[in-house]
């Protein structure tokens, strides 16, 4: 069995298919699966995926589009090595990226969730700076302080143990923050983060891409995320601190996102 199994949806990405690929088959690490996951994808993605023959790639085929969580947690249950690593069929990692994080992980066996900071990309490839919430939570306990705040983990840089992974798995409930859901369950759980300071992904922002169609609505869908994980607490043995923490933002969300739809309603 490989040491990881890294795991990547596609989804109509037939422009940044090969780059995304590429980068991952040219890893400095070379002990992986590379599981590709085509969700009902309508361009020609999957032509571009079948022009591989590297044996270390696994390619399985949704029926139809089943939607970024199912996919997910089919790759999970998949997986066969002992660490799973995220990959989007848009963004780029660099060529040290798993080497980087895996000697990290083998140093600082106390960490569950490992990240990368991101450089941000554009549709051609030029950069265009840095996510802010990502820079501002860097450290474990920055991390862990900020997660009730706002989501500051890339979701394609992490690295974190099959096990794991599977014992939490994607929420259909929450599929428009799967990720950020996620985090917060974990660190309600005790689960640990960190993140590598060094930019070891591009992360691809796409124009008309959903992220960045509702970011106008943006402390509302906070606002719901945090709500609906806070409702689902409930039976889970979590921390009563961080859950106060998560409950006290939800609020200041919705405040926010009143004040935001008022100013837009009066705003001549």
């Amino acid at each position: 069995m490989p040491l990881l199994s890294v795991i990547m949806p596609v989804y109509n990405v037939e422009k940044y298919l090969q780059a995304s690929i590429d980068s991952i088959l040219n890893q400095d690490f070379q002990d992986f699966e590379f599981i590709i996951i085509n969700d009902g994808s309508t361009d020609g993605s999957e032509a571009k995926i079948k022009t591989y023959t590297d044996p270390r790639i696994r390619y399985i085929s949704n029926h139809g589009n089943m939607g970024l969580v199912f996919t997910l947690n089919l790759g999970i249950e998949r997986a066969t090595g002992e660490w799973i690593a995220r990959m989007d069929g848009d963004d780029i990692s660099l060529p040290n990226r798993f080497s980087e994080q895996l000697k990290y992980l083998k140093d600082h066996t106390e960490i569950d969730i490992l990240a990368s900071t991101v450089k941000l990309i554009n549709e051609e490839d030029e950069y265009i700076g840095t996510w802010e919430d990502d820079m501002k939570a860097v450290t474990s306990s920055q991390i862990r302080k900020y997660l009730p705040k706002n989501n500051c983990i890339a979701h394609p840089t992490i690295i974190c143990k099959t096990e794991l992974l599977r014992s939490f798995l994607y929420k259909s409930s929450q599929s428009q923050a799967e990720d950020y859901d996620l985090w917060l369950r974990m660190a309600a759980a005790g689960k640990k983060f960190a993140k590598l300071e060094n930019p070891l992904v591009l992360h691809r922002i796409v124009s008309n891409s959903f992220t960045r169609s509702r970011q106008h609505n943006v402390f509302r869908k906070l606002a719901k995320t945090k709500w609906q994980f806070l409702k689902n607490s409930k039976g889970h043995h979590y921390s009563t601190g961080f859950l106060l923490e998560t409950a006290i933002y939800t609020a200041l969300d919705l405040i926010r996102s009143c004040l935001k739809s008022l100013k837009q309603r009066y705003v001549v």
